[in-house]
């Protein structure tokens, strides 16, 4: 419904006592369910930044609770993994950003599948689809460092997966989680699965809300959101080396945005998989993966559903647009094995077709027939290899070709009917060494990644380079070539990490904006070279049997090397100070995060989503967790972000919209959340 007052908006008493009931209520559970000792340790309970598994691969299991306040969507949680921010735009919703790369530079996939968002603007990214709960691990490669997830993912590649149920006889297990907060935070998770040798079934659903939240000054921040999400899998296995699995699912959902026009008033998903896998078939072939996927947005934006609309300007009275993305892939891949090296090879497709409509007034665009405005091809072939030269020396090299296309159907386009297809080939090669004098690995590698423009950078642009007819038309595919080194450092009470990058991008796409007529902006898309460097760098050290202190840096840097300027929307650098205790079945930890100002802006300029508008201050946030282990069952932990109340901004945000009261000839950052308490309750049977 319309309107601006939250549904319910707790006082600091009541979270408080929210608080305090959830943190007494295990004690009590504790003489029934009985307290299982020592052995339950928690150490620790709450992530608060992630370390590499492996050379330039981060590995995490994204139910494990963590601060800030647990993830609302996939961006908020990759924000914990040190080089990753997130362009905010208000309470969810935000869009990645790894090491300055943002949008189809990430490749982002879901149980190895793509899905798109729809909107022109990015206002549903694809992460605004993911509840990371409800997965069970996160794998983020940094860099073009893998070819055998998809085209593109020049700046790395994002997995959110859920693994396969292994039950021997009947059995069945059941997972959830509850979690209340300030400003009306209330999250449900059930994870639930059944099943013995020969198949299961497993049901993930989750719904997630939040009321306005208010900033460090107490002024109130447009940004409520509700969300659900439910996923079914269905898998046989005839014998413990072949699945057979079929997926489906559904969701929803609602938000608004302090820095944007209007709101998303559906976030309607439809999910289908089919995936087959056969291991162990021979000496030399080992396993076979296949799969098939058909994901479906639709999406709706207006400007009456979750706010009134202004009465003056071009957004006066009531307007909605809809829009919706079928994308449809495969992917078959093998995996060979030999003494000392093993191959990974196959081909995958995807295509994807986008439709729009639009109307003024409330929920006319229903009566509007959808209009096809777009539709995308890619046919790739890829094989990676990974030789084991010694017991210290890797050398993982592979290559990739994809074939892709669009085809512009809008009926007002100058290049209407017409089609664009380019062959692209990408590739990387890297060496990693185990040292033999230090517990350490050290590792090199240079990759080239060629990336087709996307939609959002063909069709969204009102102009494209001076002379062209449009964006369609002219822009050409991004060429990054990008060289990683770094060293992980291990041993039983230090842990160390350093990586860093610099690279060169030819044809790099950049979003100019421009007030036009009657105080409009407008955009024009256009290819420059750009050139980029940064790093990242972390420790961890076991102080004592119970103390353990952490510590990550993050920095990222670009340069726009045709036109001489700054490579906007960079992030500043970022540090994040952690302490944590444990003893026996709890954890206590602290998290400080210093964020630098950043001064290194190309005014105006930017991508699909956000631009530089301003420089920004530097901040410090302060915040605290614990946890409790009742038993094997049931885990309990809490937080309080933000301890100190802080007013602050990110430096990736969108400009307050004047039709919530912020200035229209002003821009202002959104400022995030002010103190808020959050506790969180974990059940396993």
């Amino acid at each position: 419904m319309s309107g601006c007052t939250p549904v319910f908006a707790p006082s600091l008493r009541g979270t408080f006592a929210a608080l305090c009931g959830s943190l007494l209520a295990p004690v009590a559970l504790a003489a029934d369910l009985g307290h299982e000792g020592p052995e339950a340790e928690l150490s620790p309970t709450v992530i608060t930044a992630l370390a590499p598994s492996s050379p330039l691969t981060v590995v995490t299991n994204p139910k494990d609770p963590r601060q800030p306040v647990p993830a609302s969507d996939g961006a908020d949680y990759l924000k914990t993994i040190p080089g990753f921010s997130a362009i905010r735009a208000g309470g969810t919703n935000g869009d990645p950003v790894l090491r300055g790369m943002f949008g189809s530079r990430l490749n982002i996939l879901t149980n190895g599948s793509v899905m798109l968002g729809a909107c022109p603007n990015r206002m549903d990214a694809p992460t605004s689809y993911i509840a990371p709960e409800t997965y069970d691990r996160l794998t983020v490669i940094k860099g073009p460092q893998s070819v055998i997830w998809g085209p593109g993912g020049s700046a790395g590649t994002i997995l959110f997966e859920r693994e396969p149920e292994k039950f021997g006889s009947l059995g069945s297990r059941v997972d959830a989680s509850l979690l209340a907060g300030s400003n009306g935070r209330f999250d449900k998770v059930l994870d639930a699965a059944a099943g013995n040798s020969q198949g299961y079934a497993r049901f993930v659903g989750n719904q997630s809300h939040s009321d306005d939240y208010h900033d460090g000054s107490g002024d109130t921040v447009p940004s409520r959101w509700e969300k659900w999400n439910g996923d079914v899998a269905l898998g046989w296995t005839p014998d413990q080396d072949t699945l057979l699995e079929l997926t489906a699912g559904k969701g929803d959902g609602e938000a608004r945005y302090a820095g944007r026009g209007m709101d998303g008033a559906q976030f309607k998903r439809e999910s289908l998989g089919l995936r087959f896998e056969k291991s162990n078939l021979g000496e030399v072939l080992d396993k076979v993966e296949a799969q098939v996927y058909y994901n479906y947005a639709d999406h709706v934006m207006d400007n009456y559903s979750l706010r009134t609309p202004s009465g003056t300007g071009m957004m006066a009275g009531p307007m909605a647009a809809a829009v919706d993305r079928r994308t449809l892939g495969a992917r078959i891949k093998a995996t060979w094995r030999w003494a000392d090296v093993q191959l990974v090879s196959g081909i995958d497709a995807q295509t994807n077709e986008h439709r729009a409509r639009s109307a003024m007034g409330i929920d006319t665009y229903k009566d509007k027939p959808w209009e096809k405005d777009a539709d995308f091809h890619n046919y790739g072939a890829f094989g990676e290899l990974s030789w084991y030269a010694t017991a210290e020396d890797r050398l993982i090299t592979g290559a990739r070709l994809d074939r892709a296309s669009a085809r512009d159907f809008r009926s007002n386009s100058a290049t209407n009917g017409d089609t664009r297809a380019d062959t692209l080939p990408s590739g990387f090669i890297r060496y990693e060494h185990d040292l033999a004098a230090l517990p350490a690995t050290t590792y090199i590698g240079l990759g080239h990644a060629q990336r087709f423009p996307d939609y959002w950078e063909l069709f969204s642009p009102n102009q494209g380079p001076a002379g062209s007819v449009n964006a369609f038309d002219s822009i050409k595919p991004e060429k990054t070539t990008q060289l990683d080194f770094g060293i992980q450092y291990r041993d039983e009470r230090l842990e160390a990490w350093a990586s860093g990058y610099v690279g060169q991008i030819r044809d790099y796409i950049l979003f100019d904006y421009r007030t036009g007529m009657m105080g409009m902006s407008t955009t024009q898309a256009q290819n420059i070279d750009a050139r980029i460097m940064g790093g990242e760098l972390g420790a961890a050290y076991k102080l004592s049997e119970r103390w353990k202190a952490d510590a990550t840096l993050a920095y990222a840097w670009g340069k726009n090397s045709s036109d001489g300027k700054e490579l906007p929307q960079m992030p500043p650098l970022e540090s994040r100070l952690g302490l944590t205790y444990s003893r026996d079945s709890w954890s206590a930890g602290a998290l400080w995060r210093l964020v630098a100002a950043q001064n290194r802006i190309a005014e105006n300029q930017g991508n699909v989503v956000g631009k530089d508008f301003d420089e920004s201050a530097g901040f410090g946030v302060f915040s605290l967790n614990g946890a409790y282990k009742v038993n094997h069952n049931l885990k309990l932990s809490a937080g309080v972000d933000n301890l100190f109340d802080k007013t602050y901004a990110e430096h990736l945000n969108l400009a307050g919209n004047a039709g919530f009261g912020y200035p229209a000839n002003d821009p202002q950052p959104v400022n995030e959340p002010g103190r808020t308490f959050w506790t969180k309750v974990d059940f396993s049977f």
